[in-house]
């Protein structure tokens, strides 16, 4: 340790000793004179080179003021007017450091229109943009061409969110539903348009092979001229594993006469099916129902009748049923 630090120490001593002896040098002032001159020279081939002419372009903030409480853009305003402009280099570039121009406000009264539907043509705002201008600056162009929006004065209603795209699990999982934070949203557009708007519909989804629960902002698609508040919405989809599970379900007789009763070989049948871990416990024997009709067995030409289920329970999948026939007799009952 004292080695390494007294190296040390020698080594910043060494290299302090060079550097003043570099600095005193007379290569250092030939050095130091060599780079004064290159800034000048530099300084004013920069001055040569600013004071020729150029285009360049700005974006202009666009600001829409003095909006009425029960009003709502229902469609995207541009934030930025672009305009193209000409002049000498020292010109631009005091426009850059100085950050000169200001945002173009538009009044929301002096535009209102019936038909909920505003287009200003950007020429309009010509002599404004040129106001803020060096004389010598010519304005060659303003881009879009056109600032158009739509908007809904009051006229709104509650609608569902629903999920647009496909969305499936890795193998062993499954995806057990899908959900929607907040599942309605409120949707604002003309009246004529908004009669036609049943639901919110989001940005398509593809998710594919999820092995675990997944939550994913999406955004809502608005036609043209609509607005969803909110705009966007957390979608979540529970995954779950498959686990196997198998119960004994009995045979039941329907609709048979009086006097006469079903006599099944053998009397419960083996169910195995999937189901989620989550639901594991909750599927029971009396989830299921094997109702055997009369009418059924009177059709049959043989003794063996097939197992078929007549109610099957929310989330589950691959069911089989052991044995797949059995045997029957109609007994007839002495009173």
């Amino acid at each position: 340790m004292v080695f390494d630090r007294k190296n040390i120490i020698r080594i910043y001593l060494l290299a302090v000793k060079r550097t003043r002896n570099f600095l005193l040098s007379q290569r250092s002032r030939e050095f130091f004179l060599f780079l004064f001159f290159f800034f000048i020279a530099g300084g004013f081939w920069l001055l040569q080179t600013l004071n020729n002419d150029y285009e360049t372009e700005f974006d202009i903030p666009v600001r829409l003021k003095d909006i009425p409480d029960n009003v709502v853009i229902t469609s995207e305003l541009p934030t930025n007017l672009t305009i193209s402009v000409q002049d000498k280099g020292t010109v631009l570039v005091n426009y850059w450091l100085s950050k000169s121009l200001y945002p173009i406000s538009l009044n929301f009264n002096d535009y209102k229109s019936k038909s909920n539907h505003v287009r200003i043509p950007t020429s309009q705002f010509e002599k404004r943009l040129s106001a803020q201008l060096n004389a010598s600056t010519r304005l060659l162009s303003i881009t879009p061409d056109t600032i158009e929006y739509y908007y809904s004065a009051g006229a709104s209603k509650h609608i569902p969110v629903k999920l647009q795209g496909t969305v499936s699990a890795a193998k062993q999982y499954y995806v057990s539903d899908t959900l929607s934070y907040p599942d309605s949203v409120q949707v604002y557009a003309p009246a004529d348009v908004l009669k036609s708007i049943t639901a919110a519909y989001t940005q398509p989804v593809e998710l594919l092979n999820i092995s675990d629960t997944l939550k994913q902002k999406v955004s809502l698609v608005a036609p043209r001229g609509v607005k969803f508040v909110p705009d966007e919405v957390e979608m979540v989809f529970p995954v779950d594993i498959y686990t196997e599970k198998t119960v004994e379900v009995p045979i039941y007789g329907t609709n048979f006469p009086p006097g006469k009763t079903l006599r099944a070989f053998p009397s419960k049948v083996s169910v195995t099916f999937q189901v989620g871990l989550s639901k594991f416990r909750q599927i029971e024997a009396s989830n299921f129902h094997i109702l055997v009709s009369y009418e059924e067995l009177q059709q049959l030409k043989s003794e063996k009748y097939t197992v078929q289920l007549r109610a099957v329970p929310s989330g589950v999948n691959h069911v089989r049923i052991h044995p797949a026939q059995i045997d029957f007799l109609i007994e007839q009952i002495t009173e």
